[in-house]
This record gives structure tokens, sequence and C-alpha cells, in this order.
């Protein structure tokens, strides 16, 4: 078993040392904490899937420190695709390239030819992958279904003894992940929605998008993570509560003979059964995005818990992804009175 190792932001040069060496590193960015391999050494690569628990269709994005960097991979990027750059990197902005014969292995396109890019905000992790020379795949850092992990803390709790090390730069500041844009077709397709909204991007294009809501198939590669698989999923049953089924969800808790949680916005005044647990998500969306995940699993550590009731949004702006995630993570599952 390995010895995970913490790494503070003055000591990444180190970090970058394990990384060119084949190993796993974790590291931070402004979304989530990603999980970093070499995205050149396919049998590096091939580790990320092992540590996760990750199935091996399920593609991963190229984390760059440059445009540069990305462009000795990606081919056909279009204007549209550089509006984007210009206006979005650094930051919680994913874009899906085709990519150049012969320059990434099918580990990290999970088979198509196509391979999604992101820049991240996050001078640390930028200055890691400069230092490492290469580009590293960018995974979530947790169990593969769990929910993401906001803090280093997080990942020691999933991943300590499965990988080389971490480097931990603070709890993340957004806290769902990047938004995936699919640039390798005619027309720009958004197939994760995140923390850069579907508004801001028309903004910048000046037209519509279009999103990829298909289910995939059993036997379909997607082409961007979190559009095929269950994730972001704690032990127990999540259930969504819409804003004015509070009071009947209050009621329903309070008659369970087991622990549930509760996660919500603005519940002063309300009486919480003493059965119950509450995880405070914030007052208004763009909070409650940054706490989802870290309420998620706070909950998962304490196995007396079987339901977690937790508050719905409207699916607008950033409130799109913040219900994307939840949705996974109860299964699309609500509170029905």
């Amino acid at each position: 078993m390995l010895i995970t190792k913490i790494y503070k932001p003055a000591e990444i040069k180190q970090a970058a040392d394990e990384l060119n060496k084949g190993e796993l590193i974790a590291f931070p960015t402004e979304t989530v904490y990603g999980l970093g391999a070499d995205a050149t050494n396919e049998l590096a690569v091939k580790r990320v899937y092992l540590a996760k628990g990750r199935p091996s269709d399920n593609p991963l994005i190229v984390t760059v420190s440059s445009t540069e960097m990305m462009e000795q991979f990606a081919a056909d990027i279009s204007e549209d695709a550089r509006k984007l750059i210009k206006n979005f990197w650094p930051g919680p902005l994913t874009l899906v390239f085709n990519i150049k014969p012969g320059t990434l292995s099918k580990a990290v396109t999970g088979g198509l030819k196509t391979a999604a890019f992101r820049m991240p905000q996050n001078e640390v992790t930028r200055r890691l992958i400069e230092l490492a020379r290469v580009p590293i795949v960018g995974p979530s850092a947790n169990s593969s279904g769990k929910p993401s992990p906001t803090t280093a803390e997080h990942v020691y709790h999933d991943l300590e003894g499965r990988i080389a090390g971490i480097v931990d730069d603070g709890p993340t500041q957004v806290g769902v992940e990047s938004t995936i844009i699919d640039m390798s077709t005619d027309k720009p397709l958004i197939l994760r929605p995140g923390a850069v909204t579907v508004e801001e991007i028309e903004a910048v294009l000046q037209k519509q998008l279009n999103t990829d809501q298909h289910k995939i198939g059993a036997d379909e590669t997607p082409k961007a993570p979190g559009m095929k698989y269950k994730h972001y999923a704690p032990d127990a049953q999540v259930l969504i509560v819409e804003e004015d089924k509070w009071d009947a969800a209050l009621t329903w808790a309070k008659k369970q003979p087991v622990s549930v949680g509760i996660m919500a916005s603005n519940m002063q005044g309300q009486a919480i059964p003493e059965n119950c647990e509450l995880f405070d998500l914030g007052s208004n969306v763009e909070q409650a995005s940054h706490n989802l995940f870290a309420g998620l699993r706070y909950f998962d550590d304490k196995k007396d818990i079987k339901w977690i009731l937790a508050a719905g949004f409207a699916e607008e702006g950033l409130g799109i992804a913040y219900m994307n995630r939840l949705k996974k993570s109860a299964g699309d599952q609500f509170f029905v009175d």
C-alpha cells in the first residue's frame, strides 16, 4: 500500500516529479479536486481508473496549463472555440475537440477520436503542470460514484493508500464541476452543465446552444464524464425536496424510525425533528452549489443516516448545474407528499 503524502503549494516540484515517474497526484481546482496522472503515460492513466474504481469507457478530462499545451493534441479548433478560450480560460469550462492522430491513448479518450480539455483557474495546479511539462488527466479525486471532493481531506478519505500524494490548496471555491461543451461538432453542444452558465456562453458566442439530454446506451461511450453512470451518490437515499414541500417532508421525516439528514437553505424558524440533522446549504443557489458535495459527504460519513432530504432549486442559471448533480445523486427521486 502506498503512503499518501500531503504536499503544500510550496512543495509542488516534488509532486511534479512524482507525476513524471508515473505516480498519481491529486490536485486542487476552483471546482473540485482532481486526480492527476501524466496524460501521455498510458500505464499511469490506467492506474487512475483502478484507483477510482472507474469504468474504462468513461473518458477523462485532459488538464493543461496553457492553450499552447492543448494545441499539441487538439485539432480543428474553431473560431467559436477560441472565443470561449479567450473569455473563460483559465476557468471552469471544458472543451471537447477532435484530437490529432496518435497523440492520446484510448485510456484517456475511452476509445473515441475526441478528448476534453480544461485549463483551471487554480494557479498552484497550473504551476504543477508546467513543472511536470505534460498535461495531466483530471477526473474528480474520489471513489467512482461517490460525491466529488472539495477538500484535500475528502480526497484522503477516499484514496489514501491508493495514490502517491495530494496537493492541498484548501477548499475549492465553486463546488460543482466544469461545464463541458462539445466543440467537435458543427454546432456547439453542452454535454454537462456546470459553473459557467448557458447564458454566459451564449452571450459570448451570440448564438443559442443545444443541450445533450439523451440517455447513453449500455454499449455507447460518452464523450464526457458524468453522462452515463450514477454519480455523486452517498450510501443514504437522497430525496429532492421542492420549496413548497418542506413542511410535508419534515413531517414525514419525523415519523421515520431512522436518522434523516436535512440539506437545506433558510430553515430559520423551522422545527427540525429530533431524529434529523441539518446541514446548511447557504442562502442562495451559488452557496448551495458550493456546499452540495460537502453536505453529501458529511452525511455519507454518518452511517446512522438512511435518508437525506435535499433542497431543490429552480433550473435556471447555476441552478441547472446544481440540479444536474443533485438529480444524479438522488437517482432522480423527489419527495412526494
